[in-house]
């Protein structure tokens, strides 16, 4: 691989003797990982039913290495949602943010959703994850992750950090700020990002990265964990970044990171910055099995006087709940998740308690969206069969992982197979994929047309 000598001779100087080790390490293969979603299937239970040639990754207890001609995106299990495909060392930050149940947390660049469908395991469907990007066309891959994995407790907005800002006052228990950065540590794993290097400038990388942390700082309640992370390599956007934070936020304090294996210090001396930034943790190529990252932990330590936060009301259009409740009677086997029934339109919404006034942000997900109505019809939504065990559903196909039906139903073909009439749960292996609507001797797809598998 061919990288920028301008960035060749700035990590010379950087890691002196460990240079040679470093450089070694962009000719060996890259690695690949999975992480089990604890959403939909243990650990545990993953294993026993794996595939895939497993290793587990040191830093997270839901991550695993497999290798590269094992192919986990084309399998069935992956459109079951039971795992999603990450590189390794980004699967620290969100371990190390350690989301739990009842937890409100703000992912705020989370596009494609990687570490947002991990906190989410980490909540298990209770609390308030809003998942945020400023990308309009990167919003829709998260959309798309957000349902696939189950998550039901997702408010996804497409927004500004200040717009949020405005509206989230104190608001979060956690932040993740995986924040945008020039990408030197995916250099081996992506050759685009040595090719493109050249073009990102630092010092504006730094510039949006403080911007983000100034109105992240507006949404963190006083005793709130802030994370930090990049995948690059420059001090300057790293421990730089976070120095300029908390001197100009002295009410913060830097949290040790538990050192695992592969993990390395943070650097400060490499800037003359304040030393406590050692607790931060650093992956390299040449030393985990992984690319590069950066992850530091904060924690804010000024009690200040609350901000009183103005709730989400909305009026519940009695008739489209009332087809909503017949479709639970007449198809579910279980009272679905808890949560308030909200309807927007022809949609209808189960979105967690204790919003706030979201009105004049771009939300392009409330909660999880149960259904629409269509000529006075309840259609159930792909993200309400991804949210919900297969034992929730009264009328179920449940195909083994190797049959024909399975890969048919994932191209979004019409299944020739005899069944009770109506709405029916298509699953694989004891977990669900989608709807289908049952007919006479055959089942309509009801696979979404975005996500068919092709080929």
């Amino acid at each position: 691989m061919k990288l920028p000598q301008k960035f060749l001779n700035r990590m010379k100087e950087l890691l002196q003797d460990e240079y040679e080790d470093f450089l070694k390490s962009y000719d060996e293969e890259r690695y690949y990982g999975l992480r089990v979603n604890t959403l939909k299937i243990s650990v545990e239970d993953f294993a026993k039913i794996s595939p895939f040639e497993l290793e587990p990754v040191p830093w997270t207890k839901d991550g695993f290495y497999y290798k590269e001609g094992d192919a986990p995106g084309k399998h069935p299990y992956y459109h079951a949602g039971l795992y999603y495909i990450q590189e390794p060392s980004a699967m620290a930050p969100g371990a190390i943010i350690e989301a739990k149940p009842g937890e409100k947390i703000l992912d705020l660049c989370a596009a494609p959703g990687g570490k947002t469908v991990q906190i989410a395991a980490g909540l298990n469907g209770q609390g308030v994850l809003v998942t945020n990007d400023i990308n309009t066309s990167r919003v829709k891959a998260l959309v798309k992750n957000i349902e696939l994995y189950g998550i039901r407790n997702a408010v996804v907005t497409n927004e500004t950090p200040q717009h949020l800002a405005d509206k989230f006052v104190g608001y979060f228990d956690k932040i993740l700020v995986d924040a945008p950065c020039s990408g030197e540590g995916m250099m081996r794993k992506d050759e685009h990002a040595a090719k493109s290097w050249e073009k990102f400038d630092i010092q504006t990388c730094c510039i949006m990265q403080r911007d983000i942390l100034r109105y992240a700082d507006r949404m963190l309640r006083d005793g709130g964990v802030l994370c930090y992370s990049t995948c690059t390599f420059s001090p300057e956007e790293n421990e730089g970044s976070i120095e300029w934070f908390l001197d100009k936020y002295p009410n913060y304090e830097v949290l040790d990171i538990e050192k695992m294996e592969g993990m390395d210090r943070g650097q400060p001396h490499w800037i003359n910055a304040r030393d406590d930034l050692s607790k931060c943790v650093r992956f390299w190529p040449h030393k985990a099995k992984g690319e590069g990252h950066f992850v530091a932990l904060l924690q804010k330590k000024e009690l200040l006087k609350p901000v009183p936060t103005k709730y989400m009301v909305q009026a519940v259009d009695k008739k489209v709940k009332k087809l909503w409740e017949d479709f639970v009677q007449e198809n579910l086997a279980y009272i679905p998740p808890e949560g308030i029934v909200q309807v927007y339109g022809s949609n209808i919404y189960l979105i967690p308690e204790d919003l706030p006034d979201m009105r004049g942000l771009n939300v392009v997900r409330t909660g999880l969206q149960l259904g629409s109505v269509e000529k006075d019809r309840f259609e159930p939504s792909q993200a309400l069969a991804m949210a919900l065990p297969m034992q929730h559903f009264k009328n179920i196909l449940n195909l083994d992982m190797q049959s024909q039906e399975v890969f048919k139903y994932l191209k979004g073909e019409t299944l020739m197979i005899e069944g009770k009439k109506g709405w029916t749960a298509v699953c694989v292996d004891g977990y669900p994929l989608g709807w289908g609507k049952q007919g006479d001797g055959m089942l309509k797809n009801g696979y979404p047309k975005a996500w068919r598998k092709m080929g």
